[in-house]
């Protein structure tokens, strides 16, 4: 039986990197199989005692690649998540050095492939996939984005899904409005003003809808511009009417609270600015509750709703969100139209085929070990 050494970040750092990590440890050790988390930070709260915690890479350390690569070498797979500017070093440069540095095999899961990357990007995700023994991406679209763009190994590739929790027998508490529902941490491209925007138009229906902006502002939004998004939301809301409708909910919810608020939800808003986001937890999580989802088309957004588990509409277009989600809360049985979430989609199913994917790497030797002195 097969040991994992796990490299992200990780609770209590709160982001969505952090909890996928979160969720597949879990899922994916248990029933006597060995596994431990190598912990990234820049919070300075390096020096936390934590369950399942065996080493921390604080950000601030020199060369801390070294020390997290002989931690992940204690088991017999490194899972390593994969985003720009969670490691250390230009771009988070520093992810390179520890995979060539270690010897035991990786899988390198990719939260985000770029269509129009930099040089530095470019390159540091190339020598990444080089690097690992396996690559996973968890859609269609970001595969073959990585193929296309990059030049990577095609039989290094997999496509495994983000995984969902299990919403069955989660309360779905009604309101007697009907309520709009957006989460995830807050900061510029959330889209949320383009939802304040639509909220504005749907006044005329009786009841006029509410709206909940659940979640805190992203620590690195923060650092740089405090709360100035936050309070720009608030400032528009007011221009518009519509504070008296919007619920802001700066708390980042436990999954069991998570559950029930998005439970009680007739529409979930996604119209992110971003036109390169491949993999969206929060619209797997929305869709696996059975919640119709209204999106800007976004990679991940177009790939699961064209089946009619929700509507896309145009970036930037509070005229066409607003029509998307006058439609839904219009049509009898909207929410009954969302197609099941299917059994592999849950997150026992899907840390079963990280499992799979590691027996196989380990037992045809395909792995990289540095040929570069680390």
């Amino acid at each position: 039986m097969l040991s994992y050494g796990f490299l992200s970040t990780h609770p209590p750092t709160r982001c969505g990197l952090a909890t996928f990590n979160s969720a597949l440890a879990t899922h994916l050790i248990g029933g006597g199989t060995r596994g431990g988390v190598v912990r990234v930070t820049d919070s300075g709260d390096d020096r936390l005692v934590l369950p399942g915690v065996v080493h921390t890479w604080a950000a601030r350390t020199p060369a801390g690649w070294r020390e997290a690569a002989s931690a992940l070498d204690a088991f017999d797979v490194a899972v390593v998540q994969h985003e720009y500017g969670i490691y250390p070093g230009p771009e988070g440069w520093d992810v390179l050095p520890l995979l060539r540095r270690l010897t035991v095999p990786s899988i390198v899961v990719l939260h985000t492939v770029l269509s129009h990357p930099s040089a530095r990007q470019k390159s540091l995700l190339e020598q990444i996939v080089a690097a690992a023994g396996a690559v996973v991406t968890m859609t269609d679209t970001a595969r073959d984005r990585l193929l296309a763009g990059y030049t990577a190994d095609p039989g290094k590739v997999s496509v495994i899904p983000h995984g969902v929790a299990d919403q069955v027998g989660v309360p779905a508490p009604r309101r007697a409005r009907p309520h709009l529902l957006t989460w995830g941490l807050l900061g510029p491209g959330k889209g949320i003003e383009w939802s304040l925007r639509a909220l504005a138009r749907l006044q005329d229906l009786d009841p006029a809808p509410t709206f909940t902006v659940a979640g805190r502002t992203h620590p690195k939004v923060l650092a740089h511009q405090g709360e100035t998004y936050r309070s720009g939301l608030h400032q528009l809301g007011a221009r518009l009417g519509v504070t008296h409708a919007v619920d802001y909910q700066p708390v980042y919810h436990d999954p069991a609270a998570l559950g029930a608020l998005i439970r009680s939800a007739d529409v979930v808003l996604l119209p992110y600015d971003s036109r390169e986001q491949v993999t969206s937890g929060v619209l797997v999580e929305a869709v696996a509750a059975g919640v119709p989802v209204v999106a800007t088309p976004f990679p991940h957004a177009v790939e699961l709703l064209t089946d009619g588990s929700g509507l896309v509409v145009p970036h930037h277009d509070p005229a066409a969100l607003a029509a998307a989600i006058r439609r839904i809360l219009a049509e009898p049985g909207a929410a009954d139209r969302v197609r099941p979430v299917a059994a592999e989609l849950r997150w026992p199913a899907v840390a079963a085929q990280y499992g799979v994917l590691a027996e196989r790497l380990t037992a045809t030797g395909r792995f990289a070990v540095s040929a570069v002195p680390a």
